[in-house]
């Protein structure tokens, strides 16, 4: 080391940072300044944001699966496609089937008005569906203890041709199936955002011990053990990724909810984001990230420390 470099560290305050009771005190022999913290700060806020819509992500696809599971599980549906003179009376015969099928809770014949809502995402508003060659449908609830969908069916097409049982099966599972890989990729999306996480810290702790080398051969020099050279990085580091990430989880939190309502954005954004007590679940993001910074730095450093004596 240059005699310049030595006469430019002040050792009677490294020695008192090391050596003060105060173990947040330590910190102090690490330089305040440099890119590795704007680089640390910046990362950690990055990541927190695309962690915050990875949860929404998650928690929203989860909710979606849950409640096309629910709902449609108990449903099914009676759709009647037979000649206009023969209509009426198909429906008689359904309507009478279904009272006398054990296991059938209720069924109902949907109105002109709810099979127009129905369509209107397709065709519009105001369908004319009087004069459409629209099937008339009814809705059935299954009981707690359900029914025969097979000796329905068998039963519907001797005593109405036109009639077809749909138990929502066919269409229901693929869609349950797709909001629960949904979920698990933004599960493994915040796996990934953990990793790339660690993986900058990793890189930015290096690259101060690296730009401090001389700081550490001082410390050395005077006393100090490799565990406490190593505490200074990684309180400091740890309270840069925990800033960054609160920063980040803010403003991720105001944009999922600056995100467009339902009825605004369609069905396909339908309950994304956080409801009720799932607000509470972003603000853990900044405590995993000071937890992957301790981690990931304190690792680094004695890694490090070890090589280079």
């Amino acid at each position: 080391m240059k005699k310049a470099d030595l006469k430019s560290l002040d050792l009677a305050a490294l020695w008192r940072g090391l050596t003060r009771p105060d173990p947040a005190g330590h910190d102090r022999v690490v330089p305040p300044t440099g890119f590795t913290a704007q680089l640390t700060v910046f990362s950690a806020g990055a990541m927190a944001f695309l962690a915050v819509f990875a949860l929404a992500l998650a928690l929203a696809t989860g909710r979606l699966a849950e409640r096309w599971s629910s709902e449609l599980a108990q449903t099914v549906t009676v759709r009647i496609s037979a000649p206009a003179d023969q209509m009426d009376q198909q429906t008689r015969a359904v309507m009478a089937a279904l009272e006398t099928t054990p296991g059938v809770a209720e069924a109902r014949q949907l109105p002109d008005d709810e099979v127009e809502k129905l369509l209107e995402p397709w065709f519009g508003p105001d369908v004319p569906v009087e004069a459409l060659p629209v099937p008339r449908l009814i809705e059935v609830t299954e009981a707690s203890s359900g029914f025969d969908a097979e000796a329905l069916r068998l039963r519907l097409q001797g005593e109405a041709p036109g009639a077809v049982l749909d138990d929502h099966t066919r269409w229901r599972e693929p869609l349950v199936s797709a909001a629960n890989r949904l979920r698990a990729l933004g599960l493994i999306s915040l796996a990934l955002i953990a990793a790339a996480s660690a993986a900058m810290i990793t890189l930015a702790t290096k690259a101060a011990m690296a730009a401090n080398g001389q700081v550490i051969r001082v410390l050395r020099l005077i006393g100090a053990r490799d565990i406490t050279i190593a505490t200074a990085f990684v309180r400091r580091f740890t309270r840069r990724a925990a800033m960054g990430a609160a920063g980040g989880t803010a403003l991720g939190m105001v944009a999922v909810w600056a995100l467009p309502a339902v009825d605004q954005a369609g069905a396909f954004l339908t309950g994304l984001g956080f409801q009720g007590w799932g607000w509470l679940w972003p603000l853990l993001v900044p405590v995993f990230a000071a937890a992957i910074g301790f981690a990931a730095t304190r690792w680094a450093a004695l890694k490090i420390l070890r090589e280079v004596r």
